[in-house]
């Protein structure tokens, strides 16, 4: 892993050409996406199931009711149980998250009314293939199911045409009941457009590789998307002299080993640290099964940085704007209120981003690639839609209307003018 210091001179220009070096490599793969859509668009399920079988060995769209209960009845008892807890957290702290419709009338007696309506129909998109994520079903479908949303529709990509049965646990327990066993672009698409197997939907959300991210970014505005970048993921964790080395690198190559492309980064104001934290990771790489690709990420994208003040810690974390940042510090609430760039932020040496992704109740879809400087995690406002209402009194045009007409004129809309000027009571 690469260490950079905050003495030299070129630190800054450094740490820029690191982050837009791997904002590019994510950004790469919009080319060969562009290709994929335009196919399903043209071919539907006839495309769909052509990239299926090609990167996936599916040859399934719709997996059968009976087989996918079948599935479930293997899974371990454990793992329900997990699942059961993680719902009734996820589903509670969400539930706080609702919104109340307001109602205001005016003394001119203009009412003015702004509602919460939930999207008709949504999809969430649940990685899966060689690895598979149950947890992310249900960051995806409880803030829905919350905010009322009538259809919700999950993918979830099989490989040869077998889904993961905790995957398919969560679903039933959102009670998700239209299932497709499909992924990457040509999913994005086929949910975008529809086939003639897949009615498609107003907004596709959930977390995907590099090639998902670009596929959601080209079909936004034919369907809504999640208001971030939710890509390959993220972690910056801040320790100092305090820290356990040993947790500080299983947090490192807990982010690793989801992507080639996921970024980890390691900041400390002590030396002895960081090396310690180096050690750790070459040790623990040694033990987990996704080792190639923690070690590939670690390589290309992860960075030990030694930083000698808290005004520039500060500074480089909201520059970073990571998606998951855990302050592994004995002095954490000094930094709070100065951090505005970050998805989630754990806060001292037991809140492991690791718990966040289960069981918490936080939300673990969150925004990437520096979107956290404009952008916020999936909440259940990501499933409303907002409507105005307006009621406008007799007495309240004769009284507002004249400046409205004054306003229309000087921009020169003066068939704004005169809508509002006929509506007024000639004196």
């Amino acid at each position: 892993m690469r260490i950079l210091n905050s003495k030299n001179k070129k630190f800054d220009r450094y740490l820029d050409l690191h982050l837009l070096k791997r904002k590019n490599k994510v950004k790469s793969n919009v080319v060969s996406v562009t290709k994929i859509i335009r196919d399903v668009k043209k071919n539907g399920d006839k495309a769909v199931l052509k990239y299926e079988k090609r990167f996936n060995k599916n040859n399934l769209i719709v997996p059968n009711s009976k087989k996918i209960s079948k599935t479930i009845s293997r899974l371990d008892k454990k793992v329900k149980k997990a699942i059961d807890l993680a719902y009734s957290r996820i589903y509670k702290f969400h539930s706080l998250q609702k919104f109340k419709n307001i109602s205001y009338t005016d003394k001119l007696k203009n009412k003015l009314e702004y509602r919460y309506l939930p999207i008709d129909s949504v999809a969430i998109y649940v990685p899966g293939s060689t690895a598979s994520y149950p947890s992310s079903v249900l960051m995806n479908a409880i803030p829905a199911l919350v905010a009322g949303v009538k259809r919700i529709v999950m993918v979830n990509p099989g490989h040869k045409g077998k889904q993961n049965p905790a995957v398919l646990y969560a679903a039933k327990k959102c009670k998700i009941k239209e299932i497709y066993s499909i992924g990457g672009p040509s999913a994005i698409a086929a949910l975008a457009y529809g086939t003639s197997k897949i009615k498609k939907v107003n907004k596709i959300v959930g977390p995907g590789n590099a090639y998902v991210a670009a596929a959601k970014k080209e079909v936004f505005g034919d369907v809504g998307i999640e208001g971030m970048t939710a890509g390959p993921s993220e972690i910056t964790v801040v320790a100092d002299k305090f820290s356990n080395p040993e947790w500080i690198a299983s947090d490192l190559i807990g982010q690793a080993e989801h992507d080639v492309l996921a970024q980890c980064i390691l900041i400390s104001k002590d030396k002895k640290l960081i090396e310690k934290v180096k050690k750790e990771i070459s040790i623990q790489l040694k033990d987990i099964p996704r080792s190639s690709i923690a070690r590939k990420s670690l390589m290309n994208n992860g960075i030990l940085m030694n930083i000698n003040s808290d005004k520039k810690i500060i500074n480089v974390i909201n520059k970073i704007a990571p998606e998951h940042l855990e302050l592994n510090l004995k002095n954490y609430k000094s930094f709070i209120p100065k951090i505005n760039n970050s998805g989630s932020i754990c806060l001292g040496k037991y809140a492991v981003m690791a718990m966040t992704d289960y069981n918490i109740g936080s939300n673990h879809i969150l925004p990437t690639n520096s979107s956290a400087k404009y952008s916020s995690g999936i909440s259940v406002n990501e499933f409303y839609k907002r409507i105005s209402y307006i009621n406008i009194s007799k007495k309240g045009i004769e009284s507002l209307g004249p400046s409205v007409i004054t306003l229309a004129n000087y921009e020169g809309l003066q068939a704004h003018a005169q809508s509002v000027k006929k509506r007024i009571r000639r004196k």
